[in-house]
């Protein structure tokens, strides 16, 4: 899945592969530029469009203030001190050709100036939002609309009501409200409301193929993995990707036989002790 917010663009991702990819669309106050966006996945032949709903307001992601993660950043002696360990990091990014992002370039002016990307994007978010929206993105995209955010079984039967066919039960990752139910808390319930309508998808917590199989087990036909891809591209680049996805795959077939459970299509909750 591309992000609107991707260093790359979708033109750049539809040359680079040679099978269909999956966009995210964060929601912005420029709907001519949603528009365009939605059409240039269109052309693209994008797979399917991925809705995201629970980004209207920046939620106060405590390990980011922690961490003294800033747009722009902030250059301070700390940060120079850890530029000057990682020689080899600081030359590869450096050396690399996208230091923007690349679906809004030639939008905005001036993406390289991140204090001027950062203006633009915090004006962008657009906090009224509401499910006609959504019916008019339903009605712009012809293809597979899958939303992503939904934590509460009101909203999960609000967007059954789209035409969408799918859907995420995700809280972000836990960045964005602090005190959120985790996802898979919520997942039976929502399975239960709208599993017979949409399919289901669950995101937020998998760090092992045991996760993916808890999630499996209540209802999720899939699962999207963030952290732990992350973690592999920054250990090993795309091999440590392809590792890290194997680890999982691997844990996922072991959990499974421990559990007496030969097939993916096998696994309900009835291995789950409650």
């Amino acid at each position: 899945t591309q992000s609107t917010m991707s260093i790359c663009s979708i033109e750049d991702i539809a040359a680079a592969v040679d099978k269909p990819f999956w966009f995210q669309l964060y929601v912005m106050k420029d709907r001519g530029f949603i528009k365009e966006l939605v059409q240039r996945a269109i052309a693209a032949k994008c797979s399917a469009l991925v809705l995201t709903v629970d980004l209207q307001v920046i939620g106060q992601r405590h390990a980011d203030i922690k961490n003294g993660m800033t747009i722009p950043p902030e250059w301070t002696l700390s940060k120079f001190i850890d530029f000057a360990t990682k020689p080899a990091w600081v030359s590869g990014v450096l050396q690399g050709k996208r230091r923007t992002f690349g679906n809004i370039a030639g939008h905005v002016k001036n993406t390289e100036d991140l204090n001027r990307l950062a203006e633009w994007t915090a004006s962008q978010f657009d906090t009224s939002l509401n499910w006609k929206d959504v019916e008019w993105i339903r009605s712009i995209w012809p293809g597979k609309l899958i939303i992503k955010g939904i934590l509460d079984v009101e909203d999960a039967e609000e967007a059954a009501k789209t035409g969408a066919q799918a859907m995420v039960v995700s809280n972000h990752g836990g960045r964005q409200l602090d005190g959120a139910p985790s996802s898979i808390e919520v997942l039976p319930e929502i399975v239960d409301a709208v599993g017979s309508k949409m399919e289901i998808m669950f995101d937020g917590g998998i760090r092992s193929g045991q996760d993916v199989m808890r999630a499996l087990a209540l209802g999720a036909k899939s699962c999207m993995i963030g952290r732990a891809y992350a973690y592999g591209l920054g250990a090993g680049g795309q091999a440590g990707v392809a590792k890290a996805i194997d680890i999982i795959q691997k844990e996922l077939l072991t959990t499974m036989g421990l559990c007496g459970v030969n097939r993916i299509d096998e696994i309900d909750d009835h291995i789950i002790a409650v």
